[in-house]
């Protein structure tokens, strides 16, 4: 991979960076320092610079002009929030930090965690009570520990039901407690029968710990007919585990899989880098060609980046590739974005590639963390009187054939949506999207064990930038 060229950022509107500050006091300087490197980050960086007028290098004519530019917004968030290209279409990722040291931590993994995740629900019959069902219990968490599981419904918190109005708030707390309730479906698979739920007296008590995730979150071998399929659950394109996902399939090439299974569903992305070592380990068969490649903004042409199939993991040896010409994997509308389309996008032009789930996201954009610091992607020298940074888009990932991810995002060959009241088991046999993908391995057809004709209300939660990001290391 090519590396980007180490940048002197200059004022590059005629004037010393400077000039602008001589005659100010150093609080004034602290407030428009901040803004004047989002400004000059952005203008110089950001891929969509072409398309906000107040990034045009002759923007300006005069250092106070500048200066009462940056002076006119209330906070560096409002600057940055200004610059971003159709924030509500095309750019809902870019990002800016007061703290970089806890975007780094994000970036490698580590949250604030309870290590439950859930999706929420409306009420059937109603329009703003809701519940929520447990998706994924995280290992080694304070959840795994209290032996919740994937399934468990619940319907309040601290005695509190949930509700449209409240929810945010209460599952944000860093401690709370979990008061069960059971589902009644009436028999049926009908959502819209006087289906019930009704509490069930069973709680639990659950605070959030610093948490670093394996995002390698489940590997299996399982026996069908006469094939043997590797099945991955991953959870993110974390470059600090790419040996741990290296080892996984070091296992899929011990027991002589046949088909892989990757299950994407709760995997918002990460590190391309990262995609490029899995792209590699599902093949093997290509390396030294081009898997993906990055496209920069007129400023940062000459980083245009080709990643390669690779047969090594830069300071981690060799890769184990299991060298398949087809990969199963299984998305989600929500969860399967950025890194994970990446991968499905730049695998389809060498194998064949079986998405079964929900149309993804649509992200082809990555980012890469901005410092204040004069080669601008290293903290080592950052300006020592703040802690911001940016997480800006700055280039577009395509394919070798140079195919965007749609910004609608990637149709499934097999539509298929998980149930609320039948998540079953990650890695069983029965699972409902992982039996889709056993059934069209076996060539039996499609799978007896669908979700319920008319599927429960998903209420629509917020999510973070980086929830859904595709970053540069």
């Amino acid at each position: 991979m090519k590396k980007l060229k180490v940048l002197l950022l200059t004022c590059l509107i005629g004037f010393s960076a400077s000039s602008c500050f001589d005659d100010m006091d150093d609080n004034i300087v602290s407030s428009v320092e901040i803004k004047d490197f989002i400004w000059k980050s952005m203008n110089y960086v950001y891929l969509y610079k072409s398309e906000i007028p107040d990034l045009a290098d002759d923007r300006f004519t005069s250092s106070s002009e500048y200066v009462d530019y940056l002076d006119s917004y209330s906070s560096p968030e409002d600057l940055f929030a200004s610059l971003k290209y159709l924030p509500t279409e095309v750019d809902r990722f870019s990002g800016i930090y007061s703290n970089y040291y806890d975007l780094q931590n994000l970036l490698s993994g580590t949250t604030l965690s309870n290590g439950m995740e859930y999706n929420l629900y409306y009420v059937p019959g109603s329009q703003t009570e809701v519940f929520g069902v447990i998706t994924l219990v995280l290992a080694n968490s304070p959840a795994e520990s209290l032996g919740l599981q994937r399934g468990q419904i619940f319907r309040a918190i601290n005695g509190e039901n949930l509700s449209i109005n409240n929810y945010t708030t209460l599952l944000s707390a860093t401690s709370y407690t979990l008061n069960f309730a059971d589902y009644d479906d009436n028999g049926t698979t009908e959502t819209t029968d006087d289906d019930t739920l009704s509490l069930s007296n069973v709680n639990a008590s659950l605070t959030k710990v610093s948490y670093t995730e394996n995002p390698v979150h489940k590997t299996e071998i399982l026996t069908i007919g006469g094939s043997t399929v590797g099945y991955l659950m991953y959870n993110g394109f974390t470059s600090d585990f790419d040996n741990q996902l290296n080892a996984a399939f070091g296992e899929f090439n011990a027991a002589g899989i046949s088909d892989l299974i990757v299950d994407l569903r709760y995997n918002g992305g990460g590190s391309v880098q990262t995609a490029a070592y899995l792209g590699s380990m599902v093949t093997g068969q290509f390396t030294g060609q081009v898997y993906s490649k990055l496209f920069y903004n007129e400023n940062l042409a000459n980083n245009d980046t080709d990643y390669l199939f690779t047969n090594t993991i830069n300071g981690g040896g060799s890769i184990n590739s299991v060298n398949l010409s087809r990969v199963y994997v299984l998305t989600s509308e929500r969860g399967t974005a950025s890194a994970s389309e990446l991968l499905i996008n730049s695998l389809k032009p060498y194998i064949e590639v079986v998405v079964i789930g929900e149309n993804t996201v649509g992200k082809t954009q990555a980012s890469r963390t901005v410092y204040d610091s004069p080669t601008l992607f290293s903290d080592t020298e950052a300006n020592p009187s703040h802690t911001y940074a940016l997480q800006p888009l700055i280039a577009n990932s395509t394919n070798v054939d140079e195919e965007l991810v749609p910004s609608t995002g990637m149709v499934p060959d097999i539509l298929i949506s998980e149930s609320a009241t039948n998540l079953g088991i990650l890695g069983d046999v029965n699972e409902p999207l992982l039996a889709e993908a056993l059934a069209h391995i076996s060539g039996s057809g499609r799978s007896v064990n669908q979700p319920e004709a008319a599927a429960l209300k998903t209420v629509k939660l917020p999510i973070s930038a980086l929830e859904q990001d595709m970053h540069i290391d």
